[in-house]
């Protein structure tokens, strides 16, 4: 028997790994991909970031897990109407897989057990435990005291769970070889309408300029990513001499009052499962202080389940308000998002 099992080796999963196994207690991560592990993501670290991991890892990020240009300066986002605002603030450009996988081998070096290939079907609360049904090579039951279920948008647990299906946002962006006119330095946020049905944006990773837009209706992809190519060829010169790749993905759209589900008895929710997400799609700070928090309460609590969801509540208030403050931010610039300005 475990006393966590945690679900998900993303930077919510392998970070509430970690916490927990420094403090002695027997932790599996599944992990349903292959590791490393590929998301589709910006990359970007921004300084919340950094500070987080040099707190709760007691290391920088290592240089191995970055891109070129290593270095990124901010954000340079447009409103619905055309007006710039820059956002100057030190951050690391980086390969999601690679940095996501040096969380997990942080948690394994704590003494964290892993499994990738690894999907939670299910699970079943007991009377101070639960039994999750853990699909890999082989189907098998594990028991742990709690569980924290780190699978993002795309998991099923938290919807067997809760039996719900929460709203998503579809994210498509390329990578390409070409030409652009802009510092590549800068994360670029573009909120106009026309553009896409939530934001479009650029950045680059290795010398490709990487394009994507986000909708709400997956049919529309191919409509705004041709418009928001037609922009950036006339707004900034854009020239692509060759595509290399694209990926889609699912996030989820958050809502008014940016309403978090901390969890369903002795399943703790973390990371976007819980709903915790910023503007733009900033889920690694949110997710590694999410994971921290839900791990701390149960080592806190671990004897007492109300205890527990107290704990995680209350330390995840800053981090709910925070939230709170970005998602306002944008909604009082740009219509798309007016909604959260309320």
């Amino acid at each position: 028997m475990y006393d966590v099992i945690v679900i998900g080796a993303g930077p919510a999963g392998s970070t509430a790994a970690k916490v927990l196994s420094d403090k002695g207690l027997r932790v599996l991560l599944a992990e349903r991909h292959p590791l490393p592990r590929y998301k589709s993501c910006s990359g970007i670290l921004i300084q919340k970031s950094l500070d987080f991991v040099q707190h709760c890892y007691g290391k920088k990020v290592p240089l191995s897990v970055t891109c070129t240009p290593v270095e990124n300066r901010g954000m340079i986002f447009t409103d619905d109407q055309g007006r710039e605002y820059r956002f100057e603030q030190g951050g690391l450009n980086v390969w999601r897989s690679s940095f996501d996988y040096w969380l997990t081998e942080q948690a394994a070096a704590s003494g964290a057990e892993i499994r990738d290939h690894t999907s939670a079907v299910s699970c079943k609360e007991h009377a101070g435990s639960v039994a999750v049904t853990l699909h890999g090579k082989t189907t098998c039951v594990e028991t742990a005291g709690y569980v924290i279920d780190c699978e993002g948008a795309t998991g099923v647990l938290k919807g067997k769970l809760t039996q719900t299906r929460g709203e998503f946002i579809t994210t498509y962006q390329t990578f390409n070889q070409g030409t652009v006119q802009l510092d590549p330095h800068y994360f670029y946020a573009y909120l106009q309408p026309e553009l896409s049905e939530y934001d479009a944006w650029f950045n680059v990773k290795d010398e490709m300029l990487v394009l994507g837009v986000s909708v709400r209706d997956p049919r529309k992809i191919e409509l705004f990513y041709q418009r928001f190519i037609s922009y950036m060829e006339k707004r900034h010169g854009l020239q692509i001499q060759q595509q290399v790749k694209a990926e889609k993905w699912l996030m989820p759209r958050i809502r008014p009052g940016c309403p978090i589900l901390y969890g369903k008895g002795r399943v703790l929710f973390a990371g976007e499962t819980a709903g915790f997400l910023n503007p733009m799609g900033e889920g690694i700070s949110a997710g590694m202080e999410s994971g921290c928090c839900a791990a701390n309460a149960i080592i806190n609590h671990f004897s007492s389940l109300e205890m527990v969801y107290d704990d995680y509540q209350r330390s995840t208030q800053p981090l709910k308000l925070y939230m709170e403050r970005q998602w306002k931010f944008v909604g009082q610039r740009a219509g798309t998002f007016s909604e959260m300005a309320r």
